[in-house]
């Protein structure tokens, strides 16, 4: 299969989900109700309710985030030079959840840090824990050190995690669990317009795909051919930082798109950042929303988490990475 067919293939697949998912759900919007809409025709004030208030803005946000959290996997992969990387690996999703999980059980709504609110708070959390990770690894400039302090700082993020669900009470305890899930149940207007903070990192990173090609090669080679590696790591780990952040502070921890997705692309599209990472952004969209889109739809009228689902697609897959990598991992 060309590469020009799967481009098309995938943003096809995008466009029909998007509409799928505008449709389906536990209210079941016919086609007629559908086109009366889109035409301007008399309609029932419900579909409109549903169509431009619930379902649009979490279809935005599904996609958004996606397309973030997948470019950003492809990014940090390509950056350590490890297939088993995600943008988990920098500690931004452990430290967004530390600092959300403090803020619903310490109930900080009432103090001066509530006016951050539950979203800020994780987003603080996340961006505190990212440059407490950076710092560590500029101190000794490797990879490894970062990589061994983004170990560390999960750990201990995780641990403060459990000591919070231990202090919380049994309604506490279910937001945090239901929140560490992920879930676009609370997708609005005001989330679509903060997410938009998104695709423009994602630019960014893309403009530093040709530069994330040399490091590929090494740290030694990159810099022959006159690119700054510190700085460029730097930049990788902030813009990564800012989009899972922002991802986690919206709807929660998505797990595995940031680990799964770019390794799709690799296999359709080869391993060339240019292509990448746009690819790994569409699919990651695609994926995010066709699982969201389940998960609306399996139990309805409840709803499945969407962080199961994606769970449930990644652990296989990451199974099977570990055991054909097991020669290079040294495993």
């Amino acid at each position: 299969m060309t590469k020009p067919i799967v481009w098309m293939i995938l943003t096809l697949a995008v466009v029909a989900s998007a509409l799928a998912a505008m449709f389906f759900g536990s209210a079941t919007i016919s086609v007629a109700q559908g086109w009366s809409l889109i035409s301007g025709e008399s309609t029932s004030p419900l579909v409109e309710t549903i169509i431009f208030q619930i379902r649009l803005p979490r279809v935005l946000l599904a996609l958004i985030v996606g397309a973030g959290t997948a470019a950003t996997g492809a990014a940090i992969q390509g950056m350590f030079r490890n297939p088993l990387a995600d943008p988990a690996l920098i500690g931004v999703s452990s430290g967004a959840a530390l600092f959300a999980a403090g803020y619903m059980v310490l109930n900080l709504h009432n103090s001066a840090w509530g006016f951050l609110g539950l979203a800020g708070s994780a987003f603080t959390g996340g961006f505190i824990t990212t440059l407490l990770v950076l710092k560590v690894g500029q101190r000794s400039g490797t990879i490894s050190s970062m990589l061994l302090a983004g170990i560390a700082v999960n750990a201990i993020a995780l641990a403060g995690v459990g000591l919070f669900s231990y202090l919380s009470s049994d309604l506490q305890l279910r937001s945090v669990a239901f929140w560490a899930l992920g879930s676009f149940n609370g997708a609005d207007w005001v989330g679509v317009q903060v997410a938009l903070v998104i695709p423009i990192v994602v630019l960014l990173l893309y403009r530093d795909s040709q530069k994330l090609n040399a490091v590929t090669l090494g740290d030694l080679e990159a810099t022959h051919l006159g690119i700054n590696v510190p700085r460029l790591r730097t930049r990788i780990v902030l813009y990564t930082a800012v989009i899972t952040g922002t991802s986690v502070a919206l709807v929660g921890i998505i797990a595995f798109i940031g680990l799964v997705v770019p390794h799709l692309i690799r296999l359709m599209l080869g391993s060339n950042h240019h292509t990448v990472i746009p690819g790994s952004a569409l699919l990651g969209a695609l994926l995010l929303l066709m699982a969201d889109t389940l998960g609306r739809v399996i139990i309805a009228p409840a709803e499945l988490p969407v962080g199961i689902l994606t769970a449930l697609l990644g652990g296989p897959f990451f199974i099977y990475l570990v055991v054909q990598q097991k020669g290079r991992l040294g495993i």
